[in-house]
């Protein structure tokens, strides 16, 4: 059932002198973009008659095919707090359709509504619970982000040795009056490095949140004089920013598909399954989880992060996957190695459809790994058949380019797209010259 009919939006922004509301929608790299209309054009907006030119973003359609349509989905009105009170801002996050009325192929949100249907098909919601980290670094005289802190806190460290306290309860506090429930927030850690949590939701829903939670933390965060960034290894020789995604699935009864409690582990064969389709597909789909040149900097042993395809039976954090110890209801998969910089539209439909093929095909899931993996001998870990994960994007590039897997996932539009933006973004990186490479070699050679 709808949280907001049309009728109920037009009064709200009337009663709450709403001037602005901004039609948002993700593109394939996960960017959101927006297009600001007045009051007096929100009943045009609630027609589906907003249009757009689709060849200006990158990834959508070519100049000669370019008008668009912004479908607002009426249950994601909000109004922003952070906003004057008086001639407010709000926002509607919008599925984009063509001119023949019909979904967008090269729509993320609509990527993932394809997965969700094929949940429903088989008898599931896919609920999700992002831990969403990132930095809090100074702008310098002209406003422009750096890498400096004043701080030097770690791990759950408190005021005053944790300086950006104040800034992070008021993201979180503007989250609230979002309608976000915020299970708990905490310095992470390295230096002016933090963490959000959210209560998990349906899959749309939490990659709604999380789209959301980047552009409230930037913007609250620039109101306190610093940068917000996502980027997952903004500095060297510190851990890097992560977003573990619990995940759960939910049965028609609305019961936790992933319980069963005559399980060792607590853990229904559905739950089994399920993890069985990620590992079978990460390599394939960790382009989307980890995107960036930048993301595979963050995956290096001695981090926090994991390196290799493996599963633990504990609530062990060197493993790709790892069990929580709450159990019941609460009984969820964490998957650690996904970046802030993900877009989640995509990397959730490809976890939940590697999930899917799981259970649809029962794989059989590989021995668990206890222990430490990141002081285990590789030599011990290719003896039991573990994987690493790729270890830059060139190698995510070719383990996804082959995969017809994740092109069905995708959809070939966006799988073309996509393929084309990495393998440029791997190129330019490739032809780089870094300071490294000439304070290491430039004397010797």
């Amino acid at each position: 059932m709808s949280k907001y009919s049309k009728e109920d939006i037009i009064r709200l922004a009337e009663e709450e002198d709403v001037e602005f509301i901004r039609l948002q929608f993700t593109d394939i790299f996960g960017m959101l973009k927006n297009v600001a209309i007045t009051s007096s054009q929100l009943q045009k907006a609630l027609d589906n008659r907003c249009m757009f030119d689709g060849s200006a973003i990158e990834g959508f359609v070519r100049i000669d095919e370019s008008d668009m349509y912004l479908y607002p989905d009426l249950d994601t009105f909000e109004i922003f707090p952070w906003r004057p009170q008086q001639g407010k801002v709000a926002r509607l996050i919008c599925d984009v359709y063509g001119v023949d009325q019909k979904p967008f192929i090269g729509d993320p949100r609509y990527v993932l509504k394809r997965a969700m249907e094929r949940a429903k098909e088989m008898g599931y919601v896919f609920n999700v619970g992002p831990e969403c980290e990132f930095f809090l670094f100074h702008t310098d005289e002209e406003g422009r982000p750096t890498t400096q802190t004043h701080e030097t806190a770690g791990y759950f460290d408190v005021a005053p040795i944790d300086l950006a306290e104040n800034v992070r309860r008021d993201i979180v506090l503007n989250l609230e009056d979002m309608g976000f429930e915020v299970e708990a927030s905490h310095h992470e850690i390295a230096p002016a490095q933090h963490e959000i949590d959210f209560q998990y939701e349906n899959v749309l829903r939490s990659a709604d949140n999380i789209m959301t939670f980047k552009m409230a933390a930037k913007t609250i965060a620039k109101r306190h004089g610093l940068h917000a960034t996502f980027m997952p290894k903004p500095k060297e020789g510190v851990n890097g920013s992560g977003m573990h995604i619990n995940m759960s699935l939910e049965d028609a009864t609305g019961r936790n598909a992933f319980v069963d409690e005559s399980d060792s582990l607590g853990l229904s064969s559905t739950a089994y399954y399920f993890m069985a389709g990620i590992l079978h597909h990460m390599k394939a789909m960790t382009i989307l989880t980890n995107p960036l040149v930048n993301s595979y900097k963050r995956l290096i042993p001695g981090y926090d992060a994991p390196i290799y395809i493996a599963w633990s039976a504990t609530s062990n954090r060197s493993s790709l996957i790892r069990i929580p110890s709450s159990k019941g209801a609460g009984t969820r998969i964490e998957l650690r190695c996904p970046d802030s910089a993900m877009n989640p539209y995509l990397a959730l439909a490809a976890c939940l459809r590697a999930g899917l093929a799981g259970i649809e095909k029962q794989m059989k899931l590989p021995e668990c790994v206890q222990g430490n993996m990141f002081i285990m001998a590789p030599e011990c870990l290719e003896k039991r058949g573990v994987e690493r994960i790729p270890e830059t994007l060139g190698d995510a590039i070719e383990a996804f380019e082959h995969d017809g897997f994740m092109r069905d996932v995708l959809g070939e539009h966006i799988f073309i797209k996509y393929l084309e933006a990495k393998k440029k973004e791997w190129r330019e990186f490739r032809a780089q010259v870094t300071d490294w490479e000439v304070s290491e070699y430039l004397y010797k050679y």
